[in-house]
């Protein structure tokens, strides 16, 4: 697309983000983009933001037979529709900007095949972070070969209702229910809570840290739905936060790990200080130690905001190259690795179930029990329907590149 070339936009979807990217492409004057069209599913549906006349229809045809197009902003919240958008803009050599993390993440091996298939772009900044330029920063400024481990808040909806209970004195129930009527948690948070949503983004970004695809089934993965009073009095006594983290990290030249589960985070960390809806993303290498990066991670306009910033760049023919991919010295996913827990349950009798390495604390009290050990991450991968049981929650303490931090 050339810089001179008005964009001319096709956008499906018209929630909460879809609005967002409406409202701030009509205040931006250096855009030169415009949205032409919007498909939604249902054309009477109120909405808050008003539209002219004609530009909403519910027939994708009225896009993508239009020949003003120029690019695809794809934005529902249906995974399936999502793909079969994406896919049909690429196979007909349109560029595409998308927020979908759940249809990325399972599909991206497919789309950059049909990225080079039909010599198109792709571009999804919004769908890792919200308004935090994670991908496109990993994608051009941080070199595999120095790369240690990105990790981080990637969820704000958690994040804000973990920030509630542990700075505001609520309990979860409670704090859960006020993001909810805030908009941050939907009226079924599973996806956010259960840990889903962090570990799509955590999945894109591996594919620009790191250039391997590892898909989500192979990922351990715990939310904070099992969060009790004890387990936030035991953090508090330790002067710590539980945080829903997400990282991937070498554990050595040749091989990486990666998961998402509750965090025992101390206050020197950066992402302690990660509160409300905000994310936080550090990034460590061989050179340059750590490097941070903040910002909003729930909400229309953050979020639509990442999304101009990839219409700008198709402006000027930006695409992932995905060089990292391209390398013959790429480190291989493994869960050969030993992690640090901290495991509270009361009749799932977890210290004979979890074949702990070592173990460092245990408390059995007729209120609390709990566990603190070693234990390979294959193992817990392995016992993944254990932490299904409403009586046990597991919390990482961390242990990898800890010592690089004094």
């Amino acid at each position: 697309m050339n810089s001179k070339t008005d964009i001319k936009i096709g956008l499906f979807g018209f929630g909460t983000v879809g609005q967002g990217v409406y409202k701030v492409l009509g205040q931006t004057k250096n855009a030169h983009a415009e949205i032409k069209r919007i498909c939604v599913r249902n054309i009477t549906r109120p909405r808050k933001t008003a539209t002219p006349a004609g530009l909403l229809t519910d027939n994708a045809a009225d896009i993508f037979d239009d020949p003003e197009i120029n690019l695809i902003v794809e934005l529902v919240d249906d995974a399936d529709a999502s793909f079969r958008i994406v896919s049909q803009a690429l196979c007909r050599g349109i560029p595409v900007v998308s927020g979908s993390k759940a249809m990325i993440a399972r599909h991206l091996p497919e789309l950059i095949e049909m990225q080079h298939a039909h010599n198109t772009a792709l571009l999804y900044d919004a769908s890792s972070c919200g308004s935090i330029p994670v991908i496109r920063n990993l994608e051009e400024y941080y070199d595999n070969d120095l790369l240690l481990e990105v990790k981080g808040i990637l969820n704000g909806s958690s994040n804000y209702i973990l920030s509630r209970v542990f700075d505001h004195g609520e309990n979860y129930t409670d704090a859960l229910q006020h993001a909810q009527e805030l908009g941050f948690a939907e009226s079924d948070p599973t996806f956010d809570i259960e840990g889903y949503d962090a570990l799509f983004k955590l999945i894109i970004i591996t594919v620009h840290a790191l250039g391997q695809f590892v898909p989500a089934d192979r990922v351990f993965t715990v939310g904070i739905s099992h969060i009790r009073d004890c387990d936030i009095r035991y953090a508090r006594e330790k002067g710590q936060k539980i945080k829903l983290v997400a990282q991937v990290a070498k554990v050595s030249d040749r091989s990486f790990t990666m998961f998402v589960m509750p965090e025992l985070v101390e206050k020197s960390k950066y992402i302690y200080s990660v509160d409300d809806e905000y994310n936080g993303v550090v990034i460590r290498g061989e050179c340059y130690d750590r490097q941070f990066m903040f910002g909003k991670g729930a909400g229309g306009l953050p979020t639509a905001s990442s999304i101009l910033s990839d219409i700008m760049a198709r402006r000027h023919d930006y695409r992932y190259e995905y060089k990292k991919m391209k390398y013959v010295d790429r480190p291989s996913y493994t869960t050969d690795v030993t992690i640090r827990v901290y495991i509270r349950y009361d009749e799932t009798p977890v210290p004979t179930l979890i074949p702990f390495t070592k173990v460092y604390e245990q408390l059995i009290t007729p209120k609390d029990k709990y566990i603190i050990g070693d234990v390979q991450l294959s193992d817990l991968i392995a016992r993944r329907r254990l932490f299904d049981s409403h009586d046990v929650f597991i919390a990482n303490i961390p242990v990898l590149y800890t010592d690089r931090d004094n």
